[in-house]
């Protein structure tokens, strides 16, 4: 089956980068570019996501930082077709032929398992400070810092609703996802699309950084 179209006023919407000053507002943005990707939240869910953001401080969205991410169940798997529906300049993202077992990379002990339902990624970064710095020293530095990495579903997320922060040079590792090998799951650009594939977690890249979170944030108990 061929992959989904990705809605083209939904990717623009997505591609503008400026301060959030309703972080409910863009909570309602991804929540619209999940639903025209066939994921859906319904208003309850919402309600209780917005609970979860009620004391967040207003912060702007940079390519280098993003506030907050909505995640929602399934839609990073299968990761070929969540990457068909990432768009850079309306070319559609794909995964690299040697990364055929990328669904089997699962969260590293520190990451945890995810929230089961629909939740926030806080404070994300794409952690260009890591540019020339391997994926396993720079997982010591974030760890220090109170951060985790990204898994490949997250990674996934963020292109999704903001594709501009993928940019030539400041690309990043997945090094929350592993297979229990040396392999880091990676998000580049390639042929001037998104491109999920892996690389070595003992080798550097100069174009090639790490990104992280500062929190995963589920609904409250409360709301869900």
């Amino acid at each position: 089956m061929p992959p989904a179209p990705v809605p083209a006023d939904l990717t623009a919407a997505a591609s503008t980068s400026e301060a959030v000053s309703d972080p409910h507002s863009e909570l309602d943005r991804q929540a619209a570019v999940w639903a025209g990707l066939g994921h859906e939240l319904s208003d309850l869910a919402l309600d209780s996501l917005r609970a979860a953001l009620a004391d967040d401080p207003t912060a702007p969205t940079t390519q280098e930082r993003v506030p907050f991410v909505l995640v929602v169940p399934g839609a990073g798997i299968p990761a070929e077709r969540a990457m068909a529906r990432t768009s850079l300049g309306g070319r559609p993202g794909s995964v690299n032929q040697h990364a055929g077992d990328i669904d089997s990379f699962a969260p590293i002990p520190s990451v945890g398992q995810p929230p089961a339902g629909a939740y926030l990624l806080v404070d994300v970064e794409r952690g260009s400070e890591f540019c020339g710095v391997p994926p396993e020293l720079a997982v010591i530095t974030l760890a220090e810092r109170g951060r985790t990495p990204l898994t490949v579903a997250e990674g996934v997320a963020l292109i999704t609703v903001h594709p501009e922060v993928l940019e030539t040079n400041h690309c990043f590792s997945l090094a929350g996802s592993r297979a229990g090998d040396r392999r880091v799951p990676a998000i580049w650009i390639s042929k001037r699309a998104p491109h999920l594939g892996w690389c070595f977690a003992g080798t550097p890249h100069s174009w090639l950084g790490v990104a992280s979170a500062g929190a995963r944030r589920p609904p409250p108990a409360s709301s869900a």
